[in-house]
């Protein structure tokens, strides 16, 4: 996928992604060992945005499981077209059932769900297990095996091995420990806010137009923010969006009017505001 690490820093960038050197060195090892990448990191730091980079700079077919409290095998895995078995069972009513059996489980009636389309198929693909910390623990017995051997067993049909491994990104909130077993099939990676100079760059990738002093000014009252005890500290997303809203409002500088009134864009909850408005200090920064 790629050829090395300046590889996976340059084809990155050119889908707007920016990586840092971490990112881009643990990216060519994943890619290299054909080991799954586990990234943990707050919310809003590029970690799902990572995968679908690689995707675009692979040309490879994304394919996500979305994970929240819930999610089962039928939902992550496969299941069967009942609807489409029964009325093929109807229509054969002169049938025996070892007959049908074999028919209404087969491929016409198997519907594949995200862990098996991504080991199906000679295709490059991108498999993305998005908030991973969401699902149920039970589930992670379901991604040792798929991880583990990148395969997965269909009771009627026998076991379908992966002929070409997907780069497989699981991201995590870290809002629960996601078990030993599962860390060790993957290499970890820990996104994290970037630093300053990064961050310019990347609002600068992000938001055309804006001029570099607002985007220098963005950036250090965020850095600023965060520094603060807050409920939610606000992340790269936030930034891109303050940017993008300040260049919607024709603001050239930020003034604490602009501040005040654009705080909601950056944070997410009424006391977080009220303690930014109390305590930050433009003039300081």
């Amino acid at each position: 996928m790629f050829t090395s690490v300046d590889d996976v820093s340059a084809r990155l960038a050119e889908t707007g992604y920016l990586a840092s050197p971490a990112v881009a060195t643990t990216v060519f090892l994943a890619a290299r060992l054909g080991k799954p990448l586990l990234v943990e990191g707050p919310a809003g730091v590029g970690k799902t945005e990572l995968a679908k980079a690689v995707a675009r700079a692979c040309h490879a077919r994304l394919v996500r499981l979305q994970c929240y409290e819930g999610v089962d095998e039928s939902r992550a895995l496969y299941e069967w077209n009942h609807a489409k078995q029964l009325l093929r069972i109807s229509a054969g009513r002169g049938e025996t059932w070892d007959e049908a059996r074999t028919d209404i489980f087969s491929e016409e009636f198997l519907l594949p769900r995200p862990l098996l389309t991504a080991i199906r198929g000679d295709d490059p693909k991108v498999l993305l297990i998005d908030e991973t910390d969401k699902a149920d623990v039970e589930i992670e017995g379901l991604l040792l095996e798929v991880l583990g051997d990148f395969q997965v067993t269909v009771p009627e049909l026998g076991t379908v091995t992966a002929t070409r491994r997907p780069f497989t990104v699981l991201t995590s909130n870290a809002t629960r420990e996601l078990s030993e077993a599962l860390r060790r099939r993957c290499l970890f990676l820990h996104i994290g806010f970037p630093d300053a100079e990064l961050e310019r760059r990347i609002v600068r990738l992000k938001v055309p137009g804006i001029d570099a002093a607002l985007a220098e000014s963005v950036v250090r009252v965020v850095g600023a923010l965060r520094a603060m005890d807050l409920r939610k500290a606000p992340s790269v997303a936030e930034t891109v969006d303050w940017a993008r809203t300040l260049l919607a409002l024709g603001a050239s500088t930020l003034d604490e009017t602009v501040v005040r009134d654009s705080l909601g864009v950056v944070l997410k909850h009424q006391d977080d505001i009220q303690k930014a408005a109390a305590k930050l200090d433009l003039d300081a920064l």
